[in-house]
């Protein structure tokens, strides 16, 4: 089981909508719309896959790394260590 199980609709929800305003932005480019509006609608759709980004990081925190940390040792070392790269790359 994941640790985004429970929340797996909501974010399959979230990444549709998701997908609905990056096809809108390739059809303002089609469109020949003003280059701010184009950029505006993509940081709304960056911000968007970010807020879902935290989302998997707080199921992952509370399923996966919660555990290995309960269970401590060399698991929960290597968890804690796949956290900090993650989080490094999503701050970027």
């Amino acid at each position: 089981m994941q640790g985004y199980t429970d929340d797996k609709a909501k974010i399959l929800a979230r990444l549709r909508r998701i997908e609905g305003q990056v096809r809108a932005v390739a059809q303002m480019v089609e469109d020949d719309r003003y280059c701010i509006d184009v950029l505006t609608q993509i940081a709304a759709a960056t911000s968007a896959l970010k807020s879902v980004s935290v989302m998997l990081v707080d199921d992952h925190l509370d399923h996966c790394v919660r555990q290995a940390v309960a269970e401590g040792g060399v698991v929960a070392d290597e968890k804690l260590s796949e956290v900090e790269r993650v989080l490094s790359r999503l701050v970027r």
